[in-house]
């Protein structure tokens, strides 16, 4: 699996209506036994996110976020998936496909990532439907 930031932000944010759930969801991913994708573009999108004032409701200090994310981390399950010129190449064949621009191109990043790798990439975002050859999750959609 691939994490994506909104997942983390959920679980970290007491405020947001889906606390609940991604905390949940996020502690067993982190202790189970299935690898957890988390790339450096997801840390860098919840560190700058989460201590935004402007966004974030409870902005977390610059040594808070950072002190989440070692946590994760250094989770027995967790890895931080390289990219590669194989990367570059789905990303291309991609943007063959789709017209890739402003805001969807962090997406096609972390859709290549996911691609290169054989993840499921774990995200509310629904953009990422759009990506031909994505697995594709919502993890923080209810359970029945």
């Amino acid at each position: 699996m691939l994490i994506d930031a909104d997942a983390l932000l959920c679980a970290t944010d007491s405020t947001s209506p889906e606390h609940e759930t991604a905390s949940s969801w996020l502690t067993k991913a982190l202790n189970g036994d299935r690898r957890v994708g988390i790339p450096w573009q997801t840390i860098g999108a919840f560190l700058r996110i989460a201590t935004r004032p402007r966004v974030a409701r409870n902005p977390l200090t610059g040594a808070q976020a950072w002190a989440l994310a070692r946590n994760w981390l250094s989770a027995d399950p967790v890895w931080i998936p390289a990219a590669t010129e194989r990367t570059a190449r789905v990303y291309g064949d991609l943007s063959d496909r789709i017209s890739i621009t402003a805001n969807l191109v962090p997406d096609a990043q972390l859709a290549a990532l996911a691609i290169e790798h054989g993840l499921t990439r774990y995200s509310a975002d629904s953009d990422f439907a759009r990506f031909p050859g994505l697995a594709w999750v919502k993890p923080l959609r209810p359970g029945p």
